[in-house]
């Protein structure tokens, strides 16, 4: 794998102006894989300013000429699909299988939903005299995170252009270079220059400047409800709008009357897939009280049986991304054992076997009450806390009872009851049953997972201003 590190800026391949560099890891074995370049607020402030340029001419394409756009880059998107998910396996150590399965897929999917939905998506609608338009609002920041890269970067991409929109782009540092791909996928297609400006840092230094420059119409986020925060006070100024899909702590309510051995399972599994590392993992289990030993050994079975490390088998674990989610998840590891959750599967320390590499054992905990840390805080990473529930009210109780409300996962056998629970949920996404991803289905959170939404034609809207025109 070789990439560049630098940045795309009006349609050129530049250098930082910083002269300074980040290096990159592989997580998998702690080794450099190379460096990018570290923006500073001149390097921002000239690919803004470019997307600044390019906008009056992008908003005013037609509709079938973005249309076209989103159809050239889907088909060199799926001419390179190998070579991204190699880069993302190499930059935050997902597994070739679910790198190839999901992570590369989940990316295409969204230019491909953008390319179909911008050929009904009402821009204007009749109402007698008034004639409401939906506008691109401008210029956008977009910041994105490292755990889902190519997914997170499409989901704000792909709408972005479908409605006329220029952008800076500005990933992770820890996970860069699935964001060069796709800018060269970008440029490939023809996409007009300024149009795309992809640039590389730290959220600090290069993300604070993208969220508090005055040209920048509207930032999108996806990160840590603390990074969500730092976005909205650098932003706050200039009075941009802030889209953010920020932490989550979902419940899986899996009900008495659920296949117990499959739901509790899956359940397990759901949480270390991608090393525990998705905002909307089921991190809290919820089983009624009187099935809790059952829980435990089914989750024990599971979670041991989990491979770490096997890069082509289905359903392996890779590591988490960096020394420091390491230590973080080892410390709330820790504070689990300390504050008396009963330790079914893992524990803290690196799997057997693994001297290099940040590995971390699948791990579970059962009898937690729901004022425990492990319980309230985001972990982000491969564990799983199993809390009873003596009835449906206090199940839904519990389930409400945090500061996030990202996605929530009901189990049951019966679809009818299972929906009138997902409706006394506080959260964005409700999934009965594990089923697969639906690319319409709106994904943003309540409470402090954030505010708008993306996927499908919802993320369309995101990207608008509404325009009334009246008439006499």
């Amino acid at each position: 794998m070789v990439m560049s590190g630098r940045f795309y800026i009006d349609g050129q391949w530049v250098d930082a102006l910083s002269g300074q560099t980040i290096d990159v890891l592989d997580p998998r074995t702690e080794c450099s894989i190379g460096s990018i370049g570290a923006a500073n607020a001149e390097d921002v402030d000239r690919a803004v300013r470019a997307a600044r340029r390019a906008f009056d001419g992008f908003a005013e394409l037609s509709r079938k000429d973005r249309r076209d756009l989103l159809g050239a880059v889907v088909a060199i998107y799926e001419r390179r699909l190998d070579e991204v998910a190699e880069v993302i396996s190499a930059e935050m150590g997902a597994p070739r299988t679910l790198a190839r399965a999901a992570h590369a897929p989940l990316g295409l999917i969204h230019f491909r939903t953008a390319y179909e939905e911008i050929e009904h998506f009402r821009f204007e609608r009749e109402e007698g005299r008034l004639t409401l338009c939906r506008e691109p609002i401008g210029v956008c920041g977009l910041i994105t995170p490292w755990n889902w890269p190519a997914n997170q970067i499409a989901a704000k991409v792909a709408p972005a252009l479908a409605v006329g929109c220029t952008m800076v782009l500005k990933p992770s540092e820890i996970s860069p270079y699935s964001a060069e791909i796709i800018a060269r996928i970008i440029e490939e297609a023809g996409v007009p220059a300024g149009v795309f400006n992809l640039i590389q840092g730290d959220g600090p230094t290069a993300g604070a400047a993208l969220s508090s420059h005055p040209e920048v119409d509207m930032v999108s986020f996806t990160g840590s409800t603390r990074g969500g925060i730092a976005v909205a006070q650098a932003a706050a100024p200039t009075i941009k709008r802030v889209h953010q899909e920020l932490g989550g702590k979902s419940a899986n309510i899996i009900l008495p009357d659920a296949d117990f051995p499959v739901a509790v399972a899956r359940g397990v599994r759901a949480v270390m897939n991608n090393s525990g590392q998705t905002c909307s993992a089921p991190t809290r289990m919820l089983v009624p009280a009187d099935r809790m030993e059952e829980a435990k050994a089914i989750a024990a079975e599971t979670a041991a049986a989990i491979p770490i490390g096997q890069e082509d088998q289905p359903g392996a674990m890779g590591p988490v991304v960096s020394e420091a989610q390491w230590n973080k998840v080892q410390h709330l590891i820790g504070i689990g054992i300390s504050e008396g959750a009963a330790l079914v599967a893992g524990g803290e320390g690196r799997p057997e076997g693994f001297d290099a590499g940040y590995y971390v054992r699948p791990t579970v905990f059962a009898d937690v009450r729901p004022d425990m840390t492990i319980a309230r805080e985001e972990i982000f990473g491969p564990v799983l806390s199993i809390l009873p529930y003596r009835d449906e009210e206090e199940a839904v109780a519990i389930a409400n009872d945090s500061d996030y409300g990202l996605a929530g996962f009901v189990d049951s056998q019966d679809l009818d009851h299972a929906r009138r629970i997902a409706r006394r949920l506080r959260v964005g996404q409700v999934r009965i049953n594990h089923p697969p991803m639906h690319p319409l289905a709106p994904f943003g959170g309540y409470k402090q997972s954030g505010n708008g939404r993306e996927w499908g034609s919802q993320a369309f809207e995101e990207f608008t201003e509404v325009k009334a025109v009246v008439t006499p």
